[in-house]
């Protein structure tokens, strides 16, 4: 039985991601976010569908998700305070919706632990550095961040499965991806 629930799972999986899957595609650029700069994410044709503005003269490093009109979708934040790297992403009323933390042990590979609120736990796991990870909620893969869909410097791609909040799994990725290079 386990092995016929595994090959059902990856079955599943090939219909969402990778060519022909229903999983929307994005593409990013990697750090190239400091305050006061932004940077757009762009869907596969090329649209620009959400931008992140790096907010300037803020006391704590913050970045704010906007789609294409300019309405706040979410807003990331540090929490410096705390022993490990942390970020904060609220909702435009200031309501928190996840707190992604980096592993403190990571032996192999890196590791981040996404708390959603009011939803199921999220884990990112693979190579950060080189932006070819996955992010999990209760061992399904939910998103595949990779390089390896483009040739052009500095950029990669963020698929996202059907039925997830995209808003949300970018910012995800903005935060995994400014806690890896501190």
């Amino acid at each position: 039985m386990l092995g016929r629930d595994r090959r059902e799972g990856r079955r599943e999986e090939r219909q969402a991601f990778g060519r022909g899957g229903a999983a929307t595609r994005y593409q990013m650029r990697s750090k190239l976010l400091s305050i006061g700069d932004d940077s757009w994410i762009e869907d596969e044709s090329g649209r620009r569908v959400f931008k992140v503005d790096g907010k300037a003269l803020r006391v704590r490093k913050t970045l704010v998700l906007e789609d294409a009109q300019g309405n706040e979708r979410l807003r990331i934040q540090d929490r410096p305070i705390h022993l490990r790297d942390v970020m904060e992403i609220e909702g435009p009323d200031g309501s928190s919706l996840a707190t992604v933390k980096k592993a403190m042990i990571t032996p192999l590979r890196d590791r981040f632990t996404i708390d959603v609120t009011g939803g199921p736990e999220l884990s990112a796991h693979g190579n950060i550095v080189d932006h070819e990870f996955e992010i999990e909620a209760e061992g399904t893969k939910v998103a595949e961040i990779s390089k390896k869909w483009f040739r052009v410097r500095d950029t990669y791609g963020v698929e996202v499965a059907p039925g997830q909040d995209d808003a949300l799994i970018l910012a995800v990725t903005v935060c995994i991806d400014e806690l890896a290079s501190h």
